[in-house]
């Protein structure tokens, strides 16, 4: 009888055990998957940011950045210590109305310093040198329908 719980015992032990390990597996894959999810998440933003954001600005492309803020985004900063506020259209506008930095044969170069992203929002910090300016850009992302947008705009000069 003592012989029988025990080997019951012993069978309950296994069990506890195999039931933990694989519990401990689906668990590490859980977190490959989210992981995994992330790093395409971050590359969507980053690709969003260099061939639409970045191409966008130096070309002076309206209707290629458009594609990628959502509609009624806004655009808040300062310049030069003066307060700058423009709905995302007004902003476009503007962009498609001066000399694009292609155009006029000036620097420009455009930098991603940080991602972050948690579910469907994601924030970008980025640097955008051109013309006598030195830009520091916030960008909030938001994944609708499976593609990231920019929802909101602020930005900066900082110096060198």
């Amino acid at each position: 009888m003592k012989l029988q719980k025990s080997k019951l015992l012993v069978s309950k032990v296994i069990l506890l055990i195999v039931f933990i390990f694989f519990n401990a597996q689906g668990m590490k894959a859980q977190n490959n998957n989210t992981m995994k999810t992330h790093n395409l998440d971050t590359e969507a933003i980053t690709d969003a940011i260099e061939n639409y954001y970045f191409k966008g600005i130096y070309e002076g492309d309206a209707i290629l950045l458009e594609s990628i803020f959502y509609p009624g985004t806004l655009v808040y900063g300062d310049v030069n210590g003066q307060p700058y506020f423009k709905t995302a259209d007004l902003y476009l506008d503007g962009v498609k109305n001066r000399q694009s930095p292609k155009d006029a044969g000036k620097p420009y170069k455009g930098e991603i310093l940080n991602i972050k992203v948690v579910n469907s929002i994601a924030m970008a910090e980025i640097n955008l040198k051109m013309y006598e300016f030195n830009y520091r850009d916030f960008l909030s992302f938001h994944k609708i329908n499976g593609k990231w947008y920019i929802v909101n705009k602020m930005l900066t000069n900082v110096s060198e």
